[in-house]
């Protein structure tokens, strides 16, 4: 709307909104409508990694351009496909101040790791244990799950018996709420880590009074001119969704698609993706660049989050 509103911008552009569930099979049924549409120059997408990683062959294989602003599993950018760049930092990044936070801010020694099978899950126990490990924490349990799991008892009681001083979990909202509640149920009292995939109100409906004690970090976003402007234009549009930890992420996205087809043309998809993949773009979320892999270079400091009193405050 801000593009189109513009004078003197080449084009007009018209969005076109698509669901994915956050179910890779849906994602894809959904990219494959996009890009057999002819009229489809370029796109930005997923909150949810798996769905990431199951839709980039499609992008790839018509060199769609394709900006991810939400999903943070390292395989995305580490395929180097050329017609993909993500803005947000990948999990390796937020979980490596966590865990540091973890050993020195909480003091934690003893940690129990609990994570979905999917590459999201095994990437965050693999890359908070290893951080962890480095500030000399100690690992009493490494727990993987499917998604979708309900019944978390059998697991949480072995942790139990562990003592650990924290749970740490790199699954996402549903099954983080579900073990939050069944660890109360079950007497445990530690603190529940985690990182941006699981900060979100719905955790908080999820896991009802037993979700206070939950501490994600997330990215902190860096206050300015842009973001402010950009924080009031979302209010004054009254959306019936609040603006999210990703709502930045998704206009940076958005804004470095434009910027590239401005300078690009929207006819040739290779040209516009390597000129996104070049862009220095000065953004909500800072001075936007991205690495040979088309992974976004800005720098993440840590924010924690907790849930007091039924709601998420700033540590």
């Amino acid at each position: 709307d801000q593009w189109n509103a513009t004078p003197g911008v080449p084009f007009k552009v018209e969005g076109v909104v698509l669901d994915d569930a956050s179910d890779p099979q849906t994602g894809v049924s959904a990219a494959l409508k996009l890009v057999n549409d002819r009229d489809m120059v370029g796109a930005i997408g997923h909150w949810n990694s798996p769905v990431a990683l199951a839709t980039l062959p499609v992008f790839n294989r018509v060199q769609m351009p394709f900006i991810v602003w939400g999903a943070i599993g390292p395989k995305i950018t580490d395929q180097n496909f050329p017609n993909t760049t993500r803005v947000t930092p990948t999990l390796v990044n937020e979980n490596k101040p966590l865990a540091t936070w973890a050993a020195t801010g909480l003091n934690a020694k003893k940690i129990a790791i609990i994570a979905d099978t999917s590459d999201y899950g095994r990437a965050n126990l693999s890359s908070f244990g290893q951080f962890f490990k480095a500030e000399k924490g100690s690992i009493v349990a490494e727990e993987s799950y499917p998604v979708g799991t309900t019944d978390f008892r059998s697991i949480l009681t072995k942790v139990k018996s562990l003592n650990p001083d924290a749970v740490y979990f790199g699954g996402v909202i549903t099954e983080a709420g579900i073990v939050r509640k069944q660890m109360a149920e079950l007497g445990m009292k530690q603190p529940m880590l985690g990182i941006s995939g699981m900060f979100d109100p719905q955790l908080i409906q999820i896991a009802g009074p037993a979700a206070d004690g939950i501490i994600v970090g997330t990215p902190k976003s860096q206050t300015n001119p842009k973001l402010d402007a950009m924080q009031k234009a979302y209010t004054a549009k009254a959306y019936a969704e609040p603006e999210s930890p990703y709502t930045k992420y998704a206009y940076d996205a958005t804004g470095i698609l434009l910027q590239s087809l401005k300078t690009a043309g929207t006819k040739d998809k290779a040209a516009i993706a390597k000129t996104i993949r070049a862009i220095s773009y000065d953004g909500v979320t800072g001075k936007v660049t991205f690495d040979a892999n088309g992974q976004t270079q800005v720098p993440v400091e840590l924010q924690l989050h907790e849930v007091k009193d039924g709601k998420w405050v700033n540590r």
